[in-house]
């Protein structure tokens, strides 16, 4: 896993740092740097902004809902949050709970109003502002959705600002004070938080960077772009130690009935364009992939300037990874270069047998 890990920097990541858990041990493995400043060793046990794998804590709080029968995967978005998917030829009377949590909504992904401009300096200029989950729905819903609903697959953070906003319209709380009384109490996960728009990471953390031009300097981003990834589509932070925790936990049925895990396991393809492995499939906030030894894995992705993390476990939840990269490439060869030895290193690590 060393190994893997050098290869992943010697692609160009600052920094690494991945954690393995297995019946019999957990092992480590940190390469590259903390940060370009002081040259300082990748922090051990660190604070991760995890991105989209908040998606995963968001999409089972909703499945305990529908365990407890106070919502139905069946049941449109206008039923649930009337008038808020409408204009542009977008209609929440086709689109239900379930293409919501699995991407098949056909709803613009907000992402590209906030952010029009791949830039530093738009990064510097816009990284404090904030959005209500409701503005930024507006925003998606000035665009006509890509497909009619439940016909296709594509990814779109505006399904889980409107899952956050329907978990909060069912139980009176927030989508985040759900997640704390559900699952992060439950099974003790303390280093896990639900920050929202506060952009000061805990210590200790390792430095993102962010190229965003091919050639040009690595720009500090450790610093969140706040207007997109502050909600239910990708705001929480925690560790490796209790992402592996939460997804064992998920996988080995401690979280949801047999009946709505079965639900959150039952996928549709991912096309092959859109940056996931072949073979990859996604249910409802947690993606499968094949492994090259066979059968395959659980789990999900998160990104944002100047990181990427990866959780992912075995089906029965008995081994369990998290993988962080700690910069971000603006060169398409170099990205796909990284990509595929973060790959590669979660393939190796689950599918060895000790």
């Amino acid at each position: 896993m060393q190994r893997d890990a050098d290869a992943l920097r010697d692609t160009g990541v600052t920094g690494v740092a991945v954690r393995l858990e297995t019946p019999r041990r957990t092992v480590l493995a940190h390469s590259g740097v903390g940060d370009l400043v002081t040259r300082r060793p990748v922090s051990k046990d660190s604070y991760l902004r995890l991105g989209s794998t908040t998606k995963t804590f968001v999409a089972t709080v909703m499945l305990q809902l529908v365990g407890e029968k106070r919502v139905s995967l069946d049941q449109t978005v206008e039923e649930l949050l009337p008038g808020a998917v409408s204009g542009a030829g977008n209609d929440g009377r086709t689109i239900t709970l379930r293409d919501l949590l699995r991407h098949t909504s056909g709803l613009s992904d907000y992402i590209s109003d906030v952010f029009p401009d791949p830039s530093a300096q738009t990064y510097f200029a816009n990284r404090w502002s904030a959005h209500k989950p409701e503005e930024l729905v507006e925003l998606a819903m000035r665009h006509e959705p890509a497909f009619p609903a439940g016909t296709r697959w594509a990814y779109s953070n505006t399904n889980y600002v409107l899952a956050g906003m329907i978990i909060e319209k069912i139980t009176g709380r927030t989508w985040e004070q759900q997640v704390h009384d559900r699952i992060l109490r439950p099974l003790g996960l303390q280093h896990t938080d639900t920050p929202g728009t506060w952009p000061i990471l805990s210590y200790p953390h390792t430095a993102n960077y962010q190229q965003f031009v091919v050639n040009g300097p690595m720009v500090d981003t450790t610093i969140p772009y706040r207007p997109f990834d502050s909600g239910a589509d990708g705001s929480m932070t925690g560790t490796a130690r209790d992402l592996n925790r939460f997804f064992a936990a998920l996988a080995s049925g401690h979280l949801l009935k047999p009946a709505e895990l079965a639900a959150m396991q039952n996928t549709v393809p991912v096309p092959q364009d859109s940056g996931h492995p072949e073979g990859t499939r996604d249910g409802l906030g947690l993606f499968f992939t094949p492994l090259s030894c066979g059968g395959g894995y659980l789990g999900h992705g998160g990104s944002g300037f100047g990181y990427v993390i990866r959780a992912a476990t075995t089906l029965d939840g008995r081994r369990a990874i998290t993988v962080s990269a700690h910069s971000r490439s603006a060169d398409p060869q170099t990205a796909a270069r990284q990509e595929n030895a973060l790959r590669n290193l979660i393939d190796h690590a689950l599918c060895r047998t000790t």
